[in-house]
């Protein structure tokens, strides 16, 4: 089985390795535009509890790209490989357990979250923001872009076409990139509005990510939920290839 989600996860990564640099080059270009607006341009003038915007808002920024790249990573060229380069077959006849080729990809979208959100922390280093990571810190990311991967695996097997995966991301992710504790705190939401967000994943990684960062005990209750929507999205995909094979 190792040797099998070992075989998946390779693939993907020689094709990154061929363009690491223009990836993590691109990968700057939005975290810094976020920094410097409102790093430089309000951060430091706004205080959020005992410390400044900048600071609050740095996790929620690697909450939100680790979930977009993530999804993104798997979602998209898994989709237009089993729609138009028909490449998935070449995996579903090889002697490749479903459970493996999910993980495999699964992995490679955990790895361009990773990579992301490292060139985001170190980016916001260099802005002058302060906050700590941790071993809980490390593992909440990795979780946060193992389920939006695997959301994206699930979404690919299951759209019919590449507007329909664009169309996904505006009605999902989008409304999840503003809403979910990202830039601003929920608490001042109307009580139903605050508790449908509370049932979406990237808010309880953002808020556990800013507590952490912010020298917090882990919130084990954001933490679990976190743990389902992976086993989840991770179970879905599995039965969507077994499902595919037949």
């Amino acid at each position: 089985m190792f040797v099998d989600i070992w075989t998946v996860f390779w693939r993907d990564w020689i094709v990154l390795r061929r363009r690491l640099g223009r990836y993590i080059f691109a990968r700057m270009i939005s975290p810094m535009l976020y920094l410097v607006a409102f790093g430089w341009g309000v951060g430091r003038n706004i205080p959020v509890g005992q410390t400044n915007y900048l600071d609050y808002i740095v996790p929620g920024i690697i909450a939100l790209n680790s979930m977009t790249i993530s999804f993104n990573a798997v979602g998209s060229p898994l989709n237009m490989s089993r729609l138009y380069h028909k490449t998935l077959e070449e995996y579903l006849i090889a002697p490749i357990g479903a459970a493996s080729f999910v993980t495999g990809k699964i992995l490679s979208g955990v790895l361009r979250g990773l990579i992301s959100s490292l060139v985001i922390i170190l980016l916001s280093y260099v802005f002058g923001a302060k906050f700590a990571i941790s071993g809980w810190f490390l593992f909440v990311l990795v979780l946060n872009c193992a389920l939006f991967a695997a959301l994206g695996f699930v979404a690919a097997m299951l759209l019919n076409s590449h507007e329909d995966m664009s169309n996904f991301g505006t009605y999902v992710l989008l409304p999840m990139s503003f809403l979910c504790a990202t830039f601003f705190s929920t608490a001042h939401f109307p009580d139903w509005i605050r508790w449908l967000i509370e049932l979406l994943p990237l808010t309880h990684t953002s808020q556990a990510l800013r507590g952490i960062a912010g020298g917090h005990a882990i919130a084990w209750e954001s933490l679990l939920v976190l743990i389902f929507y992976f086993l989840l999205f991770f179970g879905v995909s599995v039965w969507q290839i077994r499902k595919f094979r037949e």
